[in-house]
């Protein structure tokens, strides 16, 4: 397929499984957290317009959830089928940390889904409040231990090698607590937070234009989502910030490749625009502030950068990918952080849900956080090549010995079905948001697809007298 032989087209489904998978957990994070703060300031004022948004969003969390559910499964077994090498090395310390996940964060969050959804008027406002904070924590803390798997990988810590080559435990706070993870967890969380809250800002800004500034629903969530914008953005920044000096000190051919520089060097410059070569060594056509590199990445004038040639050919990332998808990244989050200063003058000016032209722009942005998200982690990933876990195992020894046509087989089978699965759930979700949020929003219907969202089925709400049915 394309040339590709069985490692590459390995990498490549799993790329491509996980861009579509990371956007559902980031959206949940970010979205069950808004929904208690909802249902929190409900419970607080008694204002109707809250519990309103509360049950708008409910189903659009319920069948993103589903989502994450299902593509979260094929990510599991892709680790057997296509990686079995990682797996053997890796497993005695990656297996228990996912299946911490699983009892203590995907339990949590499916045991009390099912009462977030339909519990509202069997359980009374305040256990239903305390269901919708369970569901909330619950995906914090598989956040927090994907993170730490992730991050294991990124910076591997608290282990021992076996004769036969795999990682032992051998310091279980050490390696959940590994070098880059108390960095990585709050800047994912934070993209999580950003995502949804521009995800809600557009929905609102595109009711607020269509019905004028009128509907007191599209406001309120527009002034949320802009509050989030103005006082998150710059803290992602900052966290950004200390995240690029952790990857510096730990992984600096890293930070070479997403910086584009080839020489080691002090007084570096910052290359805002230009294209890596890996063949002939240069980044071509190349845009630069002199000094500016070395103030960014050591906070010092004359603090000395990483280059490429520091290290073997073999072992060097793809600088002309993960070049482009940081500068993306980062882009996005300074037009985020440009939105929000946008929003705190209209909001000072008295004119937030009357700026036309902030609105627009809000919903242009709406699926910024995504973008920004993927390229994130796909700078992440591909930063760490040729490794899985960065200078100990080789990507080229992780990968099962399949052959390429049963690889290129099953890539084509899940870009197919993706595309018929994951295009419905989408046409699902931009269909609820395209109605705006009404007085009296209606409670989740029965045609939620309760079997996506992790629960049983069941009755109908007219099958039920009115005092007991769902929400």
């Amino acid at each position: 397929m394309l040339g590709l032989d069985a490692l590459e087209l390995a990498r490549t489904q799993f790329g491509f499984t996980i861009a579509f998978h990371i956007i559902f957990p980031a959206f949940s994070i970010g979205l069950a957290s808004y929904l208690a703060v909802l249902e929190g300031l409900w419970l607080v004022t008694g204002r109707q317009v809250f519990i309103d948004l509360f049950r708008y969003w409910l189903k659009i969390f319920a069948i993103g959830f589903g989502m994450g559910v299902v593509s979260g499964l094929v990510l599991s077994y892709q680790i057997g089928t296509n990686w079995s090498g990682f797996a053997q090395r890796a497993g005695p310390v990656l297996g228990p940390l996912m299946g911490y996940e699983v009892l203590t964060a995907f339990f949590l969050e499916s045991g009390f889904l099912g009462v977030m959804l339909f519990g509202m008027k069997r359980v009374g406002p305040a256990l239903h409040f305390m269901a919708t904070c369970i569901v909330a924590i619950g995906t914090l803390m598989s956040a927090f231990w994907i993170l730490s798997v992730n991050s294991w990988m990124q910076t591997p810590a608290g282990y021992t090698l076996a004769p036969d080559g795999r990682f032992l435990p051998a310091d279980w706070w050490a390696v959940i607590f590994n070098p880059s993870f108390p960095v990585r967890l709050p800047h994912m969380v934070l993209a999580s937070y950003l995502s949804v809250a521009f995800v809600v800002g557009a929905v609102g800004a595109w009711h607020l234009l269509a019905t004028r500034g009128r509907n007191e629903g599209a406001r309120v969530m527009f002034g949320m989502a802009m509050w989030m914008a103005a006082i998150v953005a710059p803290a992602q920044i900052l966290m950004g910030d200390l995240h690029g000096l952790n990857t510096l000190k730990y992984q600096p051919a890293k930070i070479a490749a997403m910086e584009g520089d080839w020489n080691a060097e002090p007084y570096a410059p910052e290359i805002l625009i230009g294209f890596p070569d890996m063949r002939a060594e240069i980044t071509r056509d190349a845009v630069a502030i002199p000094y500016v590199g070395s103030l960014i990445l050591t906070h010092r004038l004359g603090g000395s950068v990483p280059g490429l040639k520091q290290f073997k050919p073999q072992d060097r990332p793809d600088s002309s990918v993960i070049f482009w998808t940081f500068r993306v990244m980062v882009g996005i989050g300074f037009l985020m952080a440009g939105l929000g200063g946008w929003s705190l003058y209209a909001r000072w000016r008295g004119r937030l849900a009357e700026d036309r032209w902030l609105q627009r722009a809000a919903v242009l942005m709406g699926p910024s956080g995504f973008v920004a998200v993927i390229c994130g982690w796909t700078t992440t990933e591909m930063g760490r090549q040729p490794y899985t876990v960065y200078g100990l195992l080789r990507t080229a020894d992780s990968v099962s010995p399949v052959g390429a046509p049963g690889v290129a087989a099953s890539l084509v089978a899940f870009v197919l079905v993706y595309a018929v699965v994951f295009g419905a759930g989408l046409m699902f979700i931009l269909r609820e948001m395209a109605h705006a949020p009404q007085p009296g929003e209606p409670d989740v219907p029965a045609s939620v697809p309760h079997r996506a969202a992790g629960i049983m089925p069941g009755p109908a709400v007219g099958q039920v007298p009115d005092a007991v049915a769902g929400p």
